[in-house]
């Protein structure tokens, strides 16, 4: 402007608008020289140092001094002068979740490899001409009744259940999964013994008699060893059993079709009585037999404790 250029020159030199153009303008002719020095200060350094970082992540693995068990973002930006979006991002960064908490049990079975490389190879290469079944039962089911009546799903309001039950009874579900077809046959009892495992068993047979052998994956409760179970294979030497480690139940197929009926069933149910219990459970399972799958199962990590050799050797 000092050498006689119109706004319009200006911007069309300097590629601002006039707005910007008018703007310093102003500010030049207020403060002279230094009203053209930049105004703001721009953002403060970031606190999330590689140090501070490290710093965070060696801190957030000890207990707080305060006590608690684990850490909340809140707590430890207060303990180490931070954000609590910073350590939010910091822990998100590295996924860690001291928030969270996962339980495991290991299996103390000296012949943990030979038994889950015997169940893994019935499921990769089971033998020809033969049924594979994983068995187990689902004890103590309880048939619980609302006494207050409930209240159905709609819009912007879940389903809803009163608080207070009334408790009908109990029974168990003896369930077999086909490894090959993922379909289950069921049968429930009143009672959870060995004489009505033997006859589950034995109705299990019926229907599989093309069979050359059947292979049954089973936990080793009690219930599964008595002389009444014995005298079973005994008289139907087609049948072996295969026992899972201990404290590995996760080797055994049906334990994800139990969580399957658990959710679809049993936890929201509502049953005016045993016998009512025991007709739901079994309509879900003939209904999901048409559209059943096998398990696409896997064992994530075999070198951790299971060579290729062992099951190899075991495969049939």
């Amino acid at each position: 402007m000092a050498d006689g250029l119109s706004y319009r020159e200006i911007e069309r030199k300097l590629g601002a608008s006039s707005a910007t153009v008018a703007l310093w303008k102003r500010r030049f002719e207020h403060r002279g020289i230094d009203g053209l020095q930049g105004q703001h200060k721009g953002s403060q350094p970031r606190a999330a140092t590689p140090a501070m970082q490290a710093r965070l992540l060696r801190r957030v693995q000890q207990k707080p001094s305060d006590g608690s068990t684990h850490w909340s973002c809140r707590k430890l930006a207060q303990e180490l002068g931070l954000s609590k979006s910073t350590v939010q991002r910091i822990l998100t960064q590295v996924k860690m979740k001291p928030h969270r908490l996962d339980r495991y049990m290991a299996s103390n079975d000296p012949e943990f490899e030979q038994k889950a490389a015997d169940i893994i190879g019935l499921y990769l290469n089971p033998p020809q001409h033969a049924a594979v079944f994983c068995v187990d039962e689902k004890s103590a089911i309880q048939a619980l009744d609302r006494l207050d009546p409930v209240l159905p799903l709609s819009p912007g309001r879940a389903e809803r259940h009163g608080f207070e039950y009334y408790r009908h009874g109990t029974l168990s579900l003896y369930a077999a999964l086909n490894v090959k077809t993922g379909a289950v046959e069921g049968k429930t009892a009143r009672q959870h013994t060995s004489a009505e495992f033997v006859d589950f068993l034995t109705s299990l047979l019926k229907k599989v008699r093309w069979a050359r052998e059947i292979h049954i994956v089973l936990d080793n409760l009690s219930a599964h060893k008595t002389p009444a179970v014995r005298q079973f294979l005994e008289h139907n030497p087609k049948v072996r059993f295969h026992f899972t480690p201990t404290y590995s139940s996760w080797l055994n197929q049906v334990e994800i079709w139990f969580a399957k009926i658990e959710r679809d069933v049993i936890a929201r149910g509502v049953f005016t009585s045993v016998a009512d219990l025991s007709r739901k459970l079994m309509k879900y399972i003939r209904a999901t037999a048409t559209s059943a799958r096998p398990i696409r199962w896997t064992y994530t990590n075999p070198k951790r404790r299971i060579s290729a050799a062992v099951m190899t050797g075991t495969a049939h």
